[in-house]
């Protein structure tokens, strides 16, 4: 297949990369030259999209958020107004479910296929095209998304034939993502205030029942002192206000949602809204007097 891969961040990358592997011709897409010129030098296709859209099968979104997709899709300039019909566009970002259910009205209005697809198993995953997909929309939809999916994902949940229900569970997830890993902070410091050292309680908490996914990925990166972005603290604010949006909308309180979305809006506001998320325990090392390992 011909696709463009619009959006070469963390996760973005992984995939393009997984899809080039996979023996596609891809068209990485990004803001970031250098980010582009990487892709293609790895053996990305070399072109204008404006200029290959219509000779393109698919489009991969793997951008921030919604309204990066709105503009990449249909803004100024927008692919899809370039595509050739019974094209696809599968897209990823994390989005309330009547925003995805908009852009396959709009897609479908021209003639081409949308796939509901956030993911999650992060950018080794992504790389390693071992994602999981949360993925609703019509059955022809899939059939046109299928060389995607089998490229990017080691597992596919097929939630609807419409768009909508792969991004409402994408938003069950973060709700359950974003508190772990505010969990995971709150337990790793609250330890240090009774002497417990972090790479004890990395020790000891991941062989026993209080451990989540979110845990043993981010705990290391608190050990080590190493915030490299893998999955930055800026996302949380975006993602756990989508969950809570979607909450009052269905009038249904999420308290714990609300407070680790603080924590992250803490972090952020401290400076370290572009670091990995798991800065978040910096929030409450601060807050009680407590130094994280590398900090002098």
């Amino acid at each position: 297949m011909k696709v463009a891969a619009i959006g070469l961040g963390s996760m973005g990358y992984g995939m393009a990369s997984s899809l080039l592997q996979a023996g596609h011709e891809v068209y990485g897409v990004d803001v970031n030259a250098d980010a582009v010129a990487r892709f293609q030098g790895d053996g990305g296709a070399s072109g204008d999209l404006a200029d290959v859209a219509g000779d393109l099968d698919a489009v991969v979104v793997v951008v921030l958020n919604a309204g990066q997709t709105e503009s990449v899709l249909f803004g100024k300039d927008g692919v899809v107004a370039g595509l050739r019909k019974g094209a696809v566009v599968m897209s990823c970002a994390t989005v309330p479910p009547e925003f995805a259910r908009d852009m396959e009205a709009k897609c479908n209005a021209v003639g081409v296929h949308y796939v509901d697809a956030p993911i999650s198993g992060g950018s080794v995953k992504a790389a390693a095209g071992k994602l999981s997909v949360m993925a609703s929309g019509a059955p022809a939809a899939f059939e046109a998304a299928a060389p995607l999916l089998e490229a990017c994902a080691e597992t596919v949940f097929r939630l609807g034939d419409a768009a909508g229900a792969g991004s409402a569970m994408k938003a069950v997830n973060q709700l359950l993502a974003g508190v772990h890993i505010a969990a995971m902070a709150e337990a790793m410091t609250f330890g240090m205030t009774q002497g417990i050292a972090p790479e004890d309680f990395l020790r000891v908490i991941p062989q026993c029942a209080g451990t989540s996914w979110m845990l043993e990925n981010r705990a290391p990166h608190i050990v080590t002192g190493d915030y490299t972005p893998h999955s930055a603290v800026d996302i949380w604010p975006k993602d756990l206000g989508i969950v809570l949006d979607i909450a009052r909308g269905a009038k249904f309180g999420a308290p714990l949602t609300a407070a680790a979305l603080q924590q992250f809006v803490a972090a952020s506001g401290s400076g370290h809204g572009r670091e990995d998320d798991a800065a978040v325990a910096k929030v409450y090392a601060r807050n009680a007097g407590l130094k994280l390992p590398g900090e002098a």
